[in-house]
């Protein structure tokens, strides 16, 4: 199980942690509509799935578009964005925004996402700041739980990792 702090202060992980090598677990989560979204709408492709804590916060935000950017430059890949956000803020944050190449995703009703990849923050009931790579069979291709939930991801391996894996 991963270690992380959330402002500089330890905070427990619930769930399983997953690392390179196994298969992708399911989930259920909700798009900006409230239709359910599984691992297995996008199978076949590679994901890049980032994981913020809120989407309204500078360093999520600045994640999400950063992976819009690259995100332009792949080839059928599915970039996932999944937070507690509220599908409906979610919505509103991406219209203002104009980004394309990302989906982002809600995983505040049952915390399916955040259970089944270990980055459920049970004091905030938050997700930890992470980035998944899936390949198109489904393995782990790349894991990164961010050690501080407030600092930025390793852009450049999680795409590179996608790259490999496509």
């Amino acid at each position: 199980m991963a270690s992380i702090t959330f402002l500089n202060d330890p905070v427990t992980l619930l769930g399983n942690g997953v690392k390179v090598g196994d298969v992708a677990p399911d989930f259920k989560v909700l798009d900006n509509d409230l239709s359910p979204v599984t691992l297995e709408d996008s199978e076949g492709k590679v994901r890049l799935i980032s994981v913020v804590p809120s989407i309204d916060t500078g360093v999520c935000d600045a994640q999400t578009r950063r992976f819009n950017e690259d995100a332009a430059n792949l080839s059928d890949v599915e970039v996932l964005t999944i937070s507690v956000d509220l599908p409906f803020a979610q919505k509103r944050w991406c219209g203002s925004n104009g980004l394309e190449n990302v989906k982002t995703l809600s995983d505040h009703r049952d915390l399916s996402f955040g259970e089944a990849y270990g980055v459920h923050i049970k004091e905030l009931r938050l997700l930890a700041r992470a980035v998944f790579v899936i390949d198109s069979n489904d393995k782990i291709a790349y894991v990164e739980y961010v050690s501080e939930a407030t600092n930025h991801p390793n852009y450049e391996a999680a795409i590179e990792a996608v790259k490999i894996a496509e």
